[in-house]
C-alpha cells in the first residue's frame, strides 16, 4: 500500500504502517497534553505503543486464521482503524472468508477479557468509552481502546473486517462477485453517512470515511475482473504490438516515439529481446527536463519493473503493477523474451468490453496498434 513504511518481517509478514495511524498518535498527545501536560502526554506516547501492539496482534490473528486455509499473508499494513492483511490468494468459498475476517476481532475481543478480568470489577462503561482521557487508568483505556477496534472494524464496509463478514454472509446465498459488489455498495453508503456525520463532530471521521470508500471501490473492482478473467490469461488480451527502445537509444528517441505512436510506455529490451527496464511518459518528460534529449535511456529508466509470465491470469499482472507503482508490465515467454506488455488501459478495456456485451468472452487477442 502506498503511504505506507516498512517496520520488518515477522514469520514471512512484511509488516508496514501506514503514515495516517500518527494522526491517532497526534490526537492521544493532544488531548494529552491539553488535560495533564508533558507528562500525560509521554503516557500517551506509551499508549499508543500498547494500541500498536494491539493492531499487530489483530493482523497476526488473521494470518493465523489464512494459514490454516493454506493461505500466505505477504505483508500487513497497520492503520488508525485496524489493519489491512494482503493475502497470496482470496479465499475460495464464504467460510474461509468468514473465519478470517473474524479472527482478528476475537484477538481484541481476548484481550479487552483478560484485561478486565486483571482489573476486576472497577471499571464502568464510561470509563471504557473515554480512551483518549489520561485520567483514566491505562489498563482500562486499553481495554477500551480493544473493545472500540472490535466495534469498528465489525462495521459492514470494506476493507475493514465487518465488511468481509458480511460478504462472507451473503456469498452463501449469491455469486461471489454479486456478493463483493452489494457488500461495497453498502460500504460506501455507511462510508458516506461517516463522512457526513464526521463534518459535524469529528473531522478525522472525514478521513476514515474517503479511505473506506474507496477502498470499498478498489475490492468490487478486483471481484469484478477477477470474475471477469476467469480462464483468461495475460497472452490473451495483452499488446502484441509495440515500439520498443535498446539500451544504446537516447531520450530524444524515446520522445520522438512518444509523439509518433500511441503508447505511453516503452519496454528497453537488449539485442536477446530481454527485459532491461521501462521508460513511461513521465520517466522521459523528467529526463527531458533534467538531462537533455542526449542522455542514454540506461540511465534514466525505471530497473524496478517485475515481468509477469504470459500464461499467468490477468489478476496476477494488475497486482504486480499495484505493487510497484507502474503503469505497464511486460509480458515474457518460457525463454524470458518479450513477447508483449500489459497496462492500465488493456484491463480497462477488458472490463468496458465484458461491461458492453455480456456474450463477450476474451479469447481473441486484443490489440494496439501504434
Amino acid at each position: 500500500m502506498q503511504w505506507s513504511l516498512k517496520l520488518g518481517t515477522v514469520a514471512g509478514t512484511e509488516v508496514r504502517v501506514h503514515v495516517t495511524f500518527a494522526l491517532l498518535l497526534i490526537w492521544i498527545w493532544v488531548m494529552h497534553y491539553r488535560i495533564g501536560g508533558p507528562p500525560a502526554a509521554f503516557e500517551g506516547v506509551a499508549f499508543i505503543i500498547s494500541v500498536f501492539l494491539c493492531v499487530v496482534l489483530h493482523e497476526f490473528g488473521h494470518i493465523a486464521a489464512a494459514r490454516h486455509f493454506g493461505i500466505k499473508t505477504p505483508d500487513i499494513t497497520l492503520l488508525p482503524i485496524g489493519g489491512l492483511a494482503r493475502l497470496e490468494r482470496n479465499p475460495t468459498g464464504p467460510l474461509e472468508e468468514f473465519v478470517i475476517a473474524i479472527a482478528g476481532p476475537l484477538v481484541n475481543v481476548v484481550i479487552a477479557g483478560l484485561v478486565v478480568m486483571v482489573i476486576g470489577g472497577t471499571l464502568g462503561w464510561e470509563q471504557l468509552l473515554a480512551p483518549q482521557d489520561p485520567r483514566v487508568d491505562f489498563l482500562t483505556r486499553l481495554a477500551g481502546v480493544n473493545i472500540f477496534l472490535v466495534v469498528f472494524n465489525m462495521i459492514p464496509a470494506f476493507p475493514m473486517d465487518g465488511g468481509r463478514v458480511l460478504r462472507a454472509i451473503l456469498a452463501w446465498r449469491l455469486p461471489w462477485a454479486r456478493a463483493t459488489t452489494l457488500a461495497a455498495r453498502i460500504g460506501q453508503s455507511i462510508a458516506v453517512a461517516m463522512g457526513v456525520f464526521g463534518v459535524f463532530f469529528n473531522p478525522l471521521l472525514i478521513l476514515i470515511a474517503i479511505f473506506v470508500y474507496f477502498a470499498a471501490e478498489t475490492e468490487a473492482q478486483g471481484s469484478e475482473l477477477q470474475e471477469i478473467s476467469a480462464g483468461t490469461s495475460v497472452s490473451d488480451v495483452m499488446i502484441t504490438a509495440f515500439a520498443t527502445l535498446g539500451p544504446e537509444a537516447r531520450v530524444g528517441e524515446a520522445v520522438e516515439l512518444l509523439l509518433a505512436t500511441s503508447q505511453s510506455e516503452f519496454p528497453v529490451l537488449n539485442e536477446a529481446g530481454r527485459f532491461e527496464g521501462l521508460m513511461t511518459r513521465e520517466s522521459i518528460v523528467q529526463a527531458m527536463k533534467e538531462k537533455g534529449a542526449g542522455a542514454p535511456v540506461i540511465t534514466v529508466m525505471r530497473r524496478d519493473i517485475p515481468t509477469v509470465d504470459e500464461q499467468s491470469p490477468i489478476e496476477i499482472s494488475l497486482r504486480l503493477m499495484q505493487e510497484a507503482g507502474t503503469p505497464a508490465v511486460p509480458v515474457v515467454d518460457r525463454s524470458h523474451r518479450v513477447v508483449g506488455f500489459i497496462n492500465y488501459e488493456t484491463i480497462g478495456e477488458l472490463l468496458m468490453l465484458r461491461n458492453a456485451d455480456e456474450r463477450f468472452q476474451p479469447g481473441g487477442r486484443v490489440r494496439h496498434l501504434p
